[in-house]
């Protein structure tokens, strides 16, 4: 028909050449899920803080909406922090939930003794962990 296709809200491409490549629909889609997974399945309010500790992860981005849009705090952090680097944001923060990958989460687990505020945990990625919720899934 002669139009142009609309450029893409979202363009994501790792070192192995995989894309997520999301229309302005798509990403208010499922902004909008991953906002009701935060505020109805994490039980968070606007005010309240998210910890992020993730490489730079389609979900890394997807949050930031998602937090955006729920009028949540997002708080990133750099996939190179240590367990006393983590506890120390989770003290500061007061954050009620935390966001990470398979790879991090025993450096969030050996500090979690330290944090009086979290209420959940969120792992991103395919596989599941004892005690975790999973972003992927509740999606």
């Amino acid at each position: 028909d002669g139009r142009k296709p609309a450029n893409p809200a979202f363009w994501w491409v790792n070192d192995k050449g995989e894309e997520v490549k999301l229309s302005f629909e798509e990403l208010g889609a499922l902004s909008r899920k991953a906002a009701n997974v935060l505020s109805k399945v994490c039980g968070l309010q606007r005010g309240d803080r998210v910890v992020a500790v993730l490489p730079r992860v389609p979900e890394w981005w997807l949050l930031n909406v998602a937090c955006m849009r729920a009028g949540i705090v997002f708080f990133p952090g750099t996939s190179q922090l240590t367990a006393k680097d983590i506890l120390y944001r989770l003290q500061a923060s007061k954050a009620k939930c935390f966001v990470t990958d398979d790879e991090r989460a025993p450096a969030v687990e050996s500090v979690l003794a330290g944090s009086q505020f979290l209420k959940s945990k969120l792992i991103v990625g395919k596989g599941s962990r004892d005690g975790w919720l999973n972003l992927n899934e509740l999606l």
